[in-house]
C-alpha cells in the first residue's frame, strides 16, 4: 500500500491522492485485524474481539494520554520552579517517542490485564450511549433553529459525516462489548434509539451529498463521501432492524454483534476500491 502511494503521480492538488492516503489507513486497519483473527477469519467471535479491542485500546490509551498529560504538566512546572525551561527538550525527545509507544502500552495492557479493561469497557459504554444519545437529538433539533444545512455548507457537511462515523462506532462497540453478557432491556432500547437517530442523520448526509453531486457534478470526494454513505446506511439498517428483534425478543443481542461483524468484509472492499482503484478512475485529480 504504501508502495503504491509513493508511485503515484505527483499532481498538484490531487483529491485522490489524499483520499488514498486516507482510506490505506483504514485498508492497513483491517489487514491488523486478519492477523488478529488469524485462522478465524469466518469467525464473527474473533471479529467482535477486534473491535472489542479497538475499544478497549481506545480506553485504556485515552486513560494513559490523560495520565501523561498531567506528569506531562507536574515535571515541567516542576523544573520551571527551580529555573530550567525543559519544555522544548521534553516535547521534542520524551513526548514524541512516549506517544508512538502508547498504543504499545495499551496493547500489552490489555492483553495482560485483560479482566480490568474488561471492566472499564463496558461501564464507559453504558455511560456514554445514552448521553451520545441525548446530544444526537438535541444537535438534530438544533439544525433546524440554526438556519446552517449540509446542502450548501461543505464543511458542515463534512463535519455532519464526522459526526455520523463517530457515532457509529459508539454503536458498533457499544453492541461489541455487550455481545458476551446479557444485556439489559434499557440498554438495548438506548441503543436502538441510537441507531434510529444515527440512521436519520445518514439520511440527512446521503440526501446532502446527492444533492451536491446533482447540482455541482461528481468528484472524487464526492464519490468517495456517497459510496461510503450507502455502506454505512445499510449496515446501520440492518443493525437497527436486528436491535427491534432483540427488544421483541424474537432473537439474543448475539446476533446484532454477528450482523456487525458479517458486514466488515464489505468496509475492506471499499477501502480496497477507493485505495487503488480511485486514482484511475479519477485520473489521479
Amino acid at each position: 500500500g504504501l508502495i503504491f502511494i509513493n508511485f503515484l503521480p505527483d499532481v498538484e492538488k490531487s483529491d485522490t491522492l489524499i483520499l488514498s492516503c486516507i482510506h490505506l489507513l483504514l485498508f492497513l486497519w483491517v489487514v491488523l485485524g486478519f492477523v488478529f483473527v488469524s485462522e478465524g477469519r469466518n469467525n464473527n467471535e474473533k471479529r467482535l474481539g477486534y473491535l472489542r479491542y479497538n475499544g478497549d485500546l481506545i480506553v485504556i490509551t485515552t486513560l494513559i494520554l490523560i495520565a501523561g498529560g498531567i506528569l506531562t504538566g507536574i515535571t515541567i512546572g516542576l523544573f520551571e520552579l527551580i529555573g530550567f525551561n525543559i519544555e522544548r527538550f521534553y516535547f521534542e525527545y520524551i513526548v514524541v517517542f512516549a506517544l508512538a509507544a502508547v498504543p504499545i502500552v495499551g496493547t500489552f495492557l490489555i492483553q495482560t490485564n485483560p479482566q480490568l479493561v474488561g471492566k472499564v469497557s463496558p461501564v464507559i459504554a453504558k455511560i456514554f450511549s445514552p448521553l451520545v444519545l441525548i446530544m444526537l437529538v438535541i444537535y438534530l433539533a438544533a439544525i433546524l433553529y440554526s438556519g446552517k444545512d449540509p446542502y450548501n455548507d461543505r464543511e458542515f457537511l463534512l463535519i455532519f459525516n464526522g459526526l455520523l462515523i463517530g457515532v457509529m462506532a459508539i454503536i458498533f462497540f457499544s453492541v461489541a462489548e455487550t455481545s458476551k453478557a446479557i444485556k439489559s432491556l434499557t440498554g438495548i432500547r438506548v441503543l436502538f434509539l441510537l441507531s434510529v437517530a444515527t440512521v436519520i442523520v445518514n439520511g440527512i448526509a446521503l440526501s446532502a451529498i446527492l444533492f451536491r453531486i446533482s447540482e455541482w457534478g461528481i468528484t472524487p470526494n464526492r464519490a468517495a463521501v456517497l459510496g461510503g454513505n450507502i455502506l454505512i446506511l445499510i449496515n446501520l439498517l440492518l443493525v437497527t432492524a436486528q436491535l427491534f428483534r432483540v427488544l421483541s425478543k424474537k432473537i439474543n443481542i448475539t446476533v446484532v454483534g454477528n450482523t456487525i461483524s458479517f458486514y466488515l468484509p464489505i468496509y475492506f472492499i471499499w477501502t480496497i476500491i477507493v485505495t487503488f482503484i480511485f486514482p484511475f478512475i479519477f485520473e489521479f485529480k
